[in-house]
């Protein structure tokens, strides 16, 4: 099982890395202005959403086979094994969102401002703070 939870933790902090990426990528996105920079934007944000699908599937996977297998038993009692899957469920939202929004972009859609995708950038930063520590310390 530590083998399952080592490549869960690597698929973890891949899947994270396209996460913090992505908005940043819709940042510059909603500043430009020129067709030739919007266009490789658009590449670059496809290219990363689906480049870190495998590592949203393959932590989900491993995190269930770790659920089913000895979590939910030893911490099914404990709040802080159900706040982890809300947020957990939480972050796989804000990914398919992050999915939305480079289809937006990737249609000439996009109606916000680069300061929204600043702050929506935050919220990835906070999930993970937050799923980190209840994992770790289980505060209840």
């Amino acid at each position: 099982m530590l083998w399952i939870k080592a490549f869960h933790i690597i698929f973890m902090v891949s899947w994270f890395a396209g996460i913090f990426y992505l908005p940043r990528l819709f940042v510059h996105h909603a500043q430009v202005s020129d067709a030739a920079t919007s266009e490789r934007l658009k590449l670059m944000e496809r290219k990363l959403f689906f480049f870190v699908l495998p590592w949203a599937v393959l932590t989900i996977a491993l995190g269930a086979w770790m659920l089913v297998d000895y979590a939910w038993e030893a911490y099914s009692h404990t709040g802080w094994l159900h706040a982890k899957l809300l947020l957990v469920a939480v972050l796989v939202a804000y990914y398919v969102y992050c999915g939305k929004l480079m289809l937006d972009f990737r249609h000439d859609r996009n109606r916000r401002s680069h300061v929204f995708y600043r702050w929506f950038n935050e919220i990835s930063v906070l999930l993970l703070v937050a799923i980190v520590i209840l994992v770790v310390v289980k505060p209840f």
